[in-house]
C-alpha cells in the first residue's frame, strides 16, 4: 500500500520542480512508518512544504509539523510523525550563526550569501532563512553543518567575515509591510500583472522573467504568457512578493480587475 502511495504521488509531480522533493519526503514518509517514530527533512521553500503535507495527508498513520527557527520563516524543515510514537521529539536541529562584515566599506546582499555558503559545498535544503542586514547575516541551517561554516566561512565574495554562534530566541519574529493595489489589466498573463503589482512596464516583467529571477508559487516561471489565477503567490528575487487577492469582473473596456497584496 505504501509502495502504491509512493508512485501515485511521484507520477502526480513528475516533470516538475517538485519531482526530487516528493521523492525525498515519501522516502521519509516510508521509514517513520516503517519504524514507527518521526523522521526531520531538509529545509523546504514553500512550494516544497506544501508537498509535504500532500505527502503527509496520502499516509493516514502519520502528521507532519514544521519549523524554520522562528515565527514566520519562510524555509522550514518538516517533521513526519507516527501516531504510535509515544516519545518527544528533540527538536529539528536548527541552528543559528551570525556572519559579520565591516558594513561602512562593504554591501552584501542575499545573494552574495547564499552564494559563498553554496561555494563551501552545502547544498541548498541543509540552509533555511538568511537574515541578511547591512553588515551581518543570520544564517538557518542543518545543527550539523554549524561547526563546518564556523570553522570555513571567513569569507562572502571578496569581503572578510566573522562567525560565531547565535541564539534562535534573538530573531525576531517576520514582520512584512503589505500593501494592497487595485489594478485593472488586459489579462491574467504573469507579465500583465506583475507590471501592475511590482510598478513596471510589461516588457520589464518579460525580461526579468527571461533573467529567471521570478517565481509563481515558488516555481520558476516559463513563459510571460502564463497565466495566474486568484490565491497566486508571484515572487520576485529583490522586490518581495505579490499575491493575486482578488480576481473580480471586467470592465465596460474588457479589462479585468483585479486587487493585489504585495508584501515587502
Amino acid at each position: 500500500m505504501a509502495s502504491e502511495q509512493k508512485e501515485k504521488l511521484i507520477r502526480f509531480y513528475k516533470g516538475t520542480e517538485g519531482e526530487e522533493a516528493v521523492i525525498k519526503l515519501t522516502d521519509l514518509a516510508e521509514t517513520v512508518q516503517r519504524t514507527q517514530k518521526f523522521r526531520i527533512s531538509g529545509f523546504l521553500d514553500p512550494f516544497g512544504q506544501e508537498i509535504a503535507e500532500t505527502v503527509a495527508a496520502n499516509y493516514g498513520n502519520l502528521r507532519v509539523e514544521f519549523d524554520g527557527g522562528y515565527p514566520g520563516a519562510e524555509r522550514a524543515r518538516a517533521m513526519y510523525i507516527h501516531e504510535d510514537f509515544q516519545g518527544t521529539p528533540a527538536g529539528f536541529d536548527i541552528a543559528c550563526l551570525k556572519a559579520s562584515w565591516n558594513g561602512q566599506f562593504a554591501r552584501l546582499s542575499h545573494r552574495d550569501v547564499l552564494g559563498a555558503l553554496m561555494g563551501l559545498g552545502i547544498e541548498r535544503d541543509r540552509l533555511g532563512d538568511l537574515l541578511v542586514t547591512a553588515d551581518s547575516v543570520r544564517i538557518l541551517c542543518d545543527t550539523k553543518m554549524a561547526a563546518y561554516l564556523l570553522q570555513n566561512l571567513t569569507k562572502i565574495g571578496a569581503v572578510g567575515v566573522a562567525c560565531e554562534e547565535a541564539d534562535l530566541a534573538d530573531i525576531a519574529p517576520r514582520e512584512e509591510r503589505c500593501k494592497e493595489i487595485r489594478a485593472t489589466v488586459a489579462s491574467l498573463r504573469i507579465d500583465s500583472i506583475a507590471a501592475s503589482g511590482f510598478g513596471s512596464s510589461r516588457s520589464r516583467a518579460a525580461a526579468d522573467i527571461a533573467a529567471d529571477k521570478m517565481k509563481l508559487n515558488w516555481q520558476h516561471v516559463k513563459s510571460a504568457s502564463q497565466t495566474v489565477k486568484e490565491g497566486d503567490i508571484i515572487s520576485m528575487r529583490g522586490r518581495g512578493r505579490l499575491e493575486v487577492a482578488e480576481v473580480r469582473g471586467q470592465t465596460k473596456k474588457g479589462r479585468t480587475v483585479v486587487v493585489l497584496k504585495r508584501y515587502i
